[in-house]
């Protein structure tokens, strides 16, 4: 699970946009579903386009599967992004707490949407979850028979 800028201050960054609950509690939910679902995952939040470029591009040499994704504001400009996660060649979600398409118009264009398997976007801190589910659903098809 990667998470882009500004979303470390979750929680109280305008909570009319994006609700009242923490990155640390998202996280933590991820986590307990992850675990019924029979995953694991690994949470990192970054407010620097380049490192969140070096998670994507390194995650399947660290051994991951799959990446659950909030580019955030980075959702909208960052072809880097675009690039990594079409050369690490994982399942990638991209996930946004509010609809970006019911805001303003520079953000309903994702510059990262066309490299992933699916996207879930406006249904707040569960937005998280069901991108955890989407993509355990791709990966469970995945696996050989």
């Amino acid at each position: 699970m990667l998470s882009g800028p500004n979303l470390q201050f979750l929680g109280t960054r305008e909570p009319g946009i994006y609700g009242t609950t923490t990155l640390e509690a998202i996280h933590a939910r991820l986590e307990a579903r992850a675990a019924t679902l029979g995953l694991s995952v690994t949470c990192r939040q970054s407010n620097h386009e380049g490192e969140l470029v070096g998670w994507v591009g390194g995650a399947p040499a660290e051994g991951f599967a799959g990446i659950v994704f909030n580019p955030a504001a980075y959702t909208h400009t960052s072809i880097a992004l675009f690039d990594a996660v079409k050369a690490a060649g994982l399942p990638t979600v991209e996930v946004h707490l509010s609809n970006p398409d019911a805001r303003e118009s520079f953000r309903r264009r994702s510059r990262v949407a066309p490299a992933c398997v699916g996207r879930i976007a406006g249904f707040g801190a569960l937005s998280y979850e069901l991108g955890l589910e989407g993509l355990a659903v791709v990966l469970a098809a995945a696996r050989p028979a």
